[in-house]
Order: structure tokens, then C-alpha cells, then sequence
């Protein structure tokens, strides 16, 4: 028997004229205030062992995706470094997740510090000393007690989308002690009793002549050097303090790619410009950031290893690319999130590509 139209619409929660209101029943009414609160104080209940789960959550350093980091110790040397790119958004687009993964491996090596290959701060820079996207990007992202350490850093395009001058102001430093930015500098580190590292860090953003045509809205020049003589002071600069280091192990830092498959692809301007300075001094790596991935090129008709990690927070794809990986020159191109670790000891460098999860995507060994 087919239930009436009333009942039809009582049972889907529609009231017609149908349907009769029901007489009022004090006894009726103290039975749903009794069920109700029994109702209400299991809800409670509920939401109390569900906050006492996730506040256990947060408290466990292990997350079940969590990769180990057993074998990072193998690689362990008397100098290790954290290098990672593209990463200032507020902590959005998976950056907190690679700072958590930063701070594991962090700790497993116990890093001596951490180098930024640029663009700090999305999506237009800082716009002074005083901007609080500084703190919001950095000094509370970055948070786990193994990040605690200077973080070296170049600029990078979208840091020059906004005032370039206020990240390498020292007035940032008395906000954060950890941060250090400059457009020319080098790291000179020990790793051995007779071994050195040194870490060249320039930036290539004046190179770029496409950011610079009159057409082009997002960047403006305001330093007051003209760029001309900002390029030929960069390439002196880099040249004498290349041809002046002892080093054993030489790498140079810069924003842009060199050789990459990335959407961004190879950078004229510093093949023509840059290259010939690296080669002609021997240095072993060229690492940067602005493709939003992680990359080893080796190419035969260089000896010069060429890094990205631009991985730090909003990437695209999160996959690994066959049609590009089949290039003989290609070792790792990974569209995803991460940063890289590097070990060095007087004759060997380890440098491993890491992922969101920790988990360990490519090797780079490197022997003197």
C-alpha cells in the first residue's frame, strides 16, 4: 500500500496542510529536553577525544608518510648544508610541509646552515624593512630548532618585483638573525684540515634582459648604478674571487637556471655571460632555483654539475617526467615540492634530492 501524500512529504521533511501539528505533551517535551541533553553531552564528549587526537597528532614529530632518514647518516661529513628555493607563501602550497621535512633531515645532519636560491617572497618581494610578510614567510615558517642557523640567500625575480633593497638591508638581520642577503657575496667554509668549500652567491636578476624592456610592467630598475655596470661589477666580481679561491670544492648560487628542462628552460644570458667564467675556474656545481622543481643536469661537453631546487613551496605537477628523464643529460627532473641536502668531506660531496615526505629521489656523488 503506497503511504499517502502526507506521510510522503513528513518522511522527506516537506510540512503540508496535511499534516497536523501535534498536541502539546508536558511529558513529551521533558522526555526530548532529557534526550537532548543526553544528545548534546555525547557530542561534547565527541569533540573532546577528537581535540585530544589531533593535539596528540601535533605533538608526535612522526607523520605516517614520513620517509626515515636512517641512510642520510652515511653521507654525514664535517660540513652540511640545507639548500632550498622558491619558497616565501605564507607557509601556503606545501612550504610548511617542506620546512617540517627540512627540520627532520636538519636534524639528522645537524646542518651548519641554509642556502636560499631565491625568490624569497611571493609574489611581489617585501615592500620594506618593516614588512610583516618577512615574518609571516619566513621567521614563522621556518620554526624547527634544527633551522635555527644563518640562512644564506640570493634574490630572486619575484623579489624584485617588490624593494629588492629592503631583503638585503641589515635591518633584517636585527628581525631575524638567521637571514643574510647580498647581490654579491661568497661563503668560505673548512671541511677538512686541508679542504675547503666555498659557496659563490650572485645574483643573476639584472642579466635578464627580457625583465627589463621598457614594455615590461612588473620590474623596475631603482638602484641608483645603472644595470649596465651592475652586470660588468657582478662578472669582475665573480671572476677574481673564483680565480683568488683555494677552494677544493667551488659552487655558485644564483636564481636562474643554467641548463634546465623546466618550463623556464635554459638562460641565454648567463650560457653567454656566466659559463665561460665557471668553466674557466673548474666549479664543480651551478645550483638555483626558479623552475618550481628539482633537476640534475650533466651534460658531456661540461664538467660542471647543474642543480635546481626550486622546490620550497608551490610547484605543479608533483610527478616525475619520462619523456624528459630519457635525455642522457638529464639525472633527476622531479615537478614537485622538496630541497636538497649536501655533505661534503676533503674528497667527497654527497648531495641527495629530497621530497615532501623525506623521501630520498636522487644521489649526487661527487669525487676528488
Amino acid at each position: 500500500m503506497a503511504p499517502s501524500k502526507a506521510l510522503q512529504d513528513a518522511e522527506t521533511g516537506l510540512l503540508t496542510n496535511e499534516v497536523k501539528p501535534q498536541q502539546h505533551d508536558h511529558h513529551a517535551t521533558k522526555h526530548s529536553w532529557h534526550t537532548a541533553a543526553i544528545a548534546l553531552a555525547s557530542f561534547v564528549l565527541l569533540l573532546c577525544v577528537i581535540f585530544a587526537f589531533l593535539h596528540a597528532e601535533s605533538l608526535d614529530p612522526t607523520h605516517n608518510d614520513d620517509h626515515p632518514l636512517d641512510a642520510l647518516r652515511l653521507d654525514k661529513g664535517p660540513l652540511n648544508v640545507l639548500v632550498v628555493g622558491d619558497w616565501g607563501r605564507k607557509g601556503k602550497y606545501n612550504q610548511s610541509l617542506v620546512a617540517r621535512q627540512m627540520g627532520r633531515v636538519g636534524k639528522e645532519l645537524d646542518i651548519d646552515f641554509i642556502v636560499s636560491t631565491g625568490d624569497n617572497f611571493y609574489d611581489s618581494g617585501l615592500t620594506g624593512v618593516e614588512d610583516k610578510l618577512f615574518k609571516l614567510s619566513f621567521t614563522d615558517v621556518y620554526t624547527e630548532e634544527s633551522l635555527q642557523k644563518r640562512w644564506y640567500a640570493v634574490l630572486g625575480n619575484h623579489d624584485y618585483r617588490g624593494d629588492e633593497q629592503a631583503e638585503v638591508n641589515k635591518r633584517l638581520n636585527q628581525r631575524d638573525s638567521r637571514w643574510w642577503c647580498d647581490y654579491f657575496y661568497t661563503i668560505p667554509v673548512s671541511v677538512g684540515p686541508s679542504s675547503t668549500m666555498e659557496f659563490f652567491m650572485i645574483d643573476t636578476n639584472p642579466m635578464i634582459e627580457s625583465y627589463w624592456t621598457p614594455g615590461n610592467i612588473k620590474n623596475k630598475w631603482t638602484r641608483p648604478t645603472p644595470r649596465e655596470e651592475v652586470i660588468a661589477s657582478t662578472l669582475a666580481n665573480l671572476n677574481s674571487a673564483l680565480e683568488n679561491s683555494a677552494a677544493t670544492w667551488k659552487i655558485v648560487v644564483g636564481h636562474h637556471t643554467m641548463y634546465s628542462y623546466g618550463p623556464h628552460r635554459n638562460t641565454p644570458e648567463l650560457i653567454e655571460k656566466v659559463l665561460p667564467i665557471l668553466e674557466d675556474h673548474k666549479v664543480d656545481l651551478y645550483i638555483n632555483g626558479h623552475d618550481h622543481c628539482l633537476e640534475h643536469v650533466k651534460r658531456d661537453d661540461s664538467d660542471i654539475h647543474f642543480v635546481t631546487s626550486g622546490g620550497g613551496s608551490k610547484a605543479w605537477k608533483n610527478s616525475f617526467h619520462p619523456e624528459v628523464q630519457s635525455r642522457p643529460d638529464v639525472k633527476l627532473y622531479y615537478d614537485g615540492q622538496g630541497f636538497i641536502s649536501l655533505s661534503a668531506c676533503p674528497s667527497t660531496v654527497h648531495i641527495n634530492f629530497i621530497d615532501v615526505t623525506g623521501k630520498v629521489l636522487h644521489k649526487l656523488h661527487l669525487e676528488k
